[in-house]
């Protein structure tokens, strides 16, 4: 699987993908998608070639941008955890930052359970997982090779208070996995 980290201001975006199908993983502030465009294209990529959208949780700096990436023909995957965190969006925008909300219509929506199957008719073998600890909407794309990512969920050895991250942790760790790609920092083994 091919994993290219297309993030810009300060937080990290992740466009994973084989042969057939290329999925990003979270997006950026509202407003620009020109400056997603530009780190794409600095990769020698093009949103068109992009099929699909997985938000990790429903923070301005991870999904403000969601709604103008659909309008250029890319489908948002929803799992069901996250459904009401998405027009609870709106409460964290300024008229500034020129927020599109997010349509809740035209989704992928998925429920847990169904994500394995999912991904495979993809070509893509893992999961998305519910990993509360951040946000109560947090997920975790695994890879069966071994990528975990993570997006905001705090760093396994910082959430020793929370016992919600740690649980989510923990659950992340039963898949073996090797190298953790987060929403902000670099990627890194998984310890």
């Amino acid at each position: 699987m091919n994993i290219v980290n297309v993030g810009y201001d300060s937080t990290n975006y992740y466009m994973i993908g084989n042969a057939t199908t290329k999925l990003l993983i979270d997006v950026g502030w509202p407003g620009t998608l020109q400056k997603l465009l530009h780190a794409l294209k600095r990769k020698g990529m093009h949103l068109q070639e992009i099929e699909y959208l997985v938000i990790t949780h429903y923070h301005p700096d991870h999904a403000g941008l969601a709604q103008e990436v659909k309008r250029q023909g890319v489908k948002l995957i929803v799992l069901d955890n996250q459904i009401q965190a998405i027009p609870a969006l709106r409460q964290y925008m300024k008229p500034v930052n020129h927020y599109v909300e997010i349509d809740l219509n035209d989704n992928v929506n998925l429920i847990a359970g169904e994500t394995r199957a999912f991904l495979s008719a993809l070509g893509m073998q893992g999961e998305i997982i519910s990993t509360p600890g951040h946000s109560e909407d947090s997920i975790t794309v695994i890879l069966d090779e071994g990528a975990a990512f993570t997006g905001d969920l705090p760093h396994w050895q910082v959430a020793e208070g929370s016992d919600t991250a740690r649980s989510s942790w923990e659950k992340i760790r039963r898949y073996n996995v090797k190298t953790i790609y987060p929403g902000h920092g670099p990627s890194g083994p998984a310890e």
